[in-house]
């Protein structure tokens, strides 16, 4: 559940959630949140609602998403729930649910909640009131688990960390202090409303990792990071993931497939196939991949986003743990990141929104005779140096167009191509 905070998410929605979730799951909920202005104020609404329903709350405070995740299993939690809006700017918010193992909800699950949404009229009284207790040490308690899986021995490497003054902004200057690196810091004095305010891995570009071995740029909740090589270069997921796939294949630790989705660029493919190592694609979002890393019995999946879950160490996605295995790839082959992220050429890619003329009409058009042989076309042209990816859009009118070739120009040109057969094909009414 995710909107304008107070407008589109009101508190009012929050205890509502809170009430679902305390008869959905019972015992004891543990919720963090990043460092929004409004998270505190949906956090308590929610906090509220879980004890209305009879359920007791752990408050974590200001913590990651992957930092609830980590510690829910640990407080015996029978669920948990993150209040953040990951990488949206300060004024939105939302409202995601984790398992009492720190991992996403099933489809089921979540549907069970949505059908708990009405109020009851009857709730407990007394001490069937549920309490709600404060981890004061939680960052701590976090930051221990991620030095007890990943204790890289970088003493004096030059490490740049842009926290985007959200969840990560305590946390992760304390895991790195640890490792006794040369340390700098951007983005952690969060004052409510400058969160991935120019800063953070939604703005990496602008990093300047000026005389630094690496530079590390969380979102709001750190449940991802890009890195910045020594050159200035943006190291992003796909290379991140190449990196990683390739020191566990080199050391033989890496287990089933590598799980990427169909947005990772072409560059990321060809460079596995090359190595020999072998991996499978999902749709868009760390939900798809997190359920075919399950099923796999995958080591390492994610997105170009720089959402990484590395499932020796964790449930979800989280930035400080990939920054850690980055850093420790780095230490051990005592190569710079600027070599490591050689191991895959990054393919021109465009990416064009074609809007359609009314909502639910994306799939019908991408799907057409006119759209479907305009594609076919450009594949042939394209041949195995490139791709072209058609992606409807299930929440707005667009058709996403992306192409992918070694060659910038061609990759612009046939992505224009297809996108004014795709809009023409929109302009048609069913």
């Amino acid at each position: 559940m995710r909107g304008v905070a107070n407008k589109g998410l009101l508190p009012e929605d929050a205890l509502r959630l809170g009430l679902a979730a305390s008869r959905a799951f019972g015992g004891t909920i543990a919720i963090g949140r990043d460092t929004r202005l409004s998270g505190e104020m949906l956090a308590r609404a929610l906090s509220a609602g879980v004890a209305s329903g009879g359920a007791d709350v752990v408050d974590l405070g200001v913590l990651p998403t992957p930092g609830v995740a980590a510690l829910a299993p640990r407080l015996g939690a029978s669920a948990a729930v993150v209040v953040s809006a990951s990488h949206n700017p300060f004024p939105d918010n939302g409202i995601k649910f984790l398992s009492g193992g720190g991992r996403k909800l099933a489809p089921e699950e979540e549907a069970e909640i949505e059908g708990l949404l009405e109020p009851e009229s009857v709730r407990p009284t007394g001490s069937e009131v549920g309490g709600v207790d404060l981890l004061g040490d939680a960052v701590q308690a976090y930051a221990e688990h991620v030095l007890g899986r990943l204790h890289p021995s970088a003493v004096g490497t030059k490490v740049l960390l842009d926290c985007a003054n959200g969840a990560a902004y305590a946390v992760a200057p304390l895991v790195f202090g640890e490792l006794g690196v040369d340390l700098a810091l951007r983005g952690v004095e969060p004052t409510g409303i400058n969160i991935n305010d120019g800063c953070g891995s939604t703005h990496v570009d602008e990093l300047d990792a000026s005389g630094r071995d690496v530079a590390f740029a969380f979102d709001g909740d750190a449940d991802r990071v890009l890195a910045v090589d020594e050159r200035g270069n943006v190291v992003d997921g796909d290379r991140i993931i190449a990196i990683l796939a390739r020191d566990m294949w080199e050391r033989g630790t890496l287990k089933g497939s590598v799980v990427v989705t169909v947005m990772s660029n072409l560059g990321f493919f060809k460079a596995m196939e090359s190595m020999g190592i072998p991996y499978e694609v999902t749709d868009v979002g760390d939900r798809h991949v997190a359920e075919a890393m399950g099923r796999l019995g995958a080591s390492i999946g994610g997105e170009q986003s720089g959402h990484v879950i590395l499932s020796e160490h964790v449930t979800t996605g989280d930035g400080l743990v990939t920054a850690l295995a980055l850093l420790d790839v780095m230490v051990r082959s005592g190569k710079p990141l600027s070599e490591l992220a050689a191991v895959m050429q990054k393919y021109p890619q465009t990416l064009i929104n074609v809007r359609v003329h009314e909502p639910g009409a994306a799939k019908r058009v991408a799907s057409s005779e006119a759209v479907v042989r305009a594609v076919s076309e450009a594949e042939e042209r394209l041949g195995e140096e490139g791709r072209v990816l058609l992606r409807p859009s299930g929440t707005e009118p667009v058709v996403r167009v992306m192409v992918e070739h070694e060659d910038e120009t061609v990759c612009r040109l046939v992505c224009e191509e297809v996108s004014r057969v795709v809009a023409g094909a929109g302009e048609e009414k069913a």
